[in-house]
């Protein structure tokens, strides 16, 4: 037992810190593009963008800021933004549904860098699948005629505190909580394994997961991305890439699927309460991102080695002497 405690706790703090080494540099200098304006100019860049989409100018603001930050504050700018527009649940779920496949790329693109994925390939992955998925649903609405009615904010946002002190502390808070949730989690995948349910979540997921092209040294840190979000499923597949337990191309296909399907059960809630429908943020997201992601492992399969380790992947940063 002491042992075991003793590779917990090492556990532990090889994927905190691994996380910890990214996101606080990472927040620091997004914290600097956005007192500079950094948000407004990818806003106006992406405004002209949302007709695409079939959204309002203004839109490209919300979307820059959940790019930039995270889907909390891009709720916030949504909620301010949307008062001074008629926009229709088919608007609110296209933006939404852009929100949940693209969103904090700064940090979970490097986490990404981190487990071995090229950072142009991710940023591609994403922001493409983000405008290609909000086309679609834009033209699929609008065909059918559904979702045209206007759209009612289930949710409003207190007062936020936009001092530097308050954001310091909430920084601080939530990194205070992804310690605590990683090592819950990481206890909890040491009990599965010692009870042998591990090998069971694997054989009762392997058929799923297979048709992905991903293997079963990565089903278990999958779960748990696609479950509770790419930064806990990155920081373990990073752990398992650097020990060298998972291949590269299982890395990739994970890395690829965690990218457009992640915490789908929080973040979904999240965009719900914009007034989006279920239909887009969820069901047509799940089936956009197995699609592409068993699309993306056929290619690889049909691609050299050669061309996989120049354009697609990486050593992990974290093998590197």
């Amino acid at each position: 037992m002491k042992n075991w405690f003793k590779e917990l706790l090492l556990d532990i703090y090889q994927v905190t810190s691994t996380l910890f080494k990214i996101m606080i540099p990472t927040l620091l200098v997004v914290k600097l593009l956005e007192e500079m304006g950094g948000v407004e100019l990818i806003a106006w860049v992406l405004g002209p963008v949302m007709a695409f989409v079939g959204l309002p100018e203004s839109m490209g603001l919300v979307w820059a800021t959940t790019l930039l930050t995270n889907i909390y504050t891009g709720m916030i700018i949504f909620f301010n933004v949307a008062q001074s527009e008629s926009l229709t649940v088919a608007q609110v779920t296209v933006v939404g549904t852009m929100m949940l496949v693209a969103h904090t790329l700064p940090i979970e693109a490097r986490i990404a860098q981190k487990a071995g994925v090229r950072l142009g390939v991710t940023l591609l992955i994403r922001l493409s699948s983000a405008l290609l998925l909000g086309f679609m649903l834009h033209h699929l609405y609008a065909w059918g005629g559904w979702l045209q009615q206007p759209n009612q904010l289930l949710w409003s946002p207190s007062v936020i505190d936009s001092s530097l002190q308050a954001w310091l502390v909430s920084q601080v808070q939530s990194l205070g909580m992804i310690l605590l949730i990683i090592s819950l989690l990481l206890t909890t995948l040491k009990l599965l394994r010692l009870l042998h349910i591990e090998r069971l979540l694997h054989w009762l997921l392997q058929p799923v997961l297979r048709l992905l092209g991903i293997g079963p040294t990565a089903t278990t840190i999958t779960i748990v991305g696609f479950t509770l979000g790419l930064a806990f499923g990155g920081g373990l597949l990073i752990k398992e890439a650097k020990a060298g337990h998972v291949p590269y191309r299982d890395v990739f296909s994970a890395m690829t699927l965690l990218a457009l399907c992640h915490s789908v059960i929080e973040d979904t809630l999240l965009i719900l309460l914009l007034g989006a429908d279920i239909s887009g943020i969820l069901w047509m997201r799940l089936l956009f991102g197995f699609l592409v992601v068993a699309l993306v492992s056929r290619l690889m399969n049909r691609s050299s080695e050669q061309f996989h380790r120049r354009y697609l992947v990486r050593e992990p940063e974290a093998a590197k002497p």
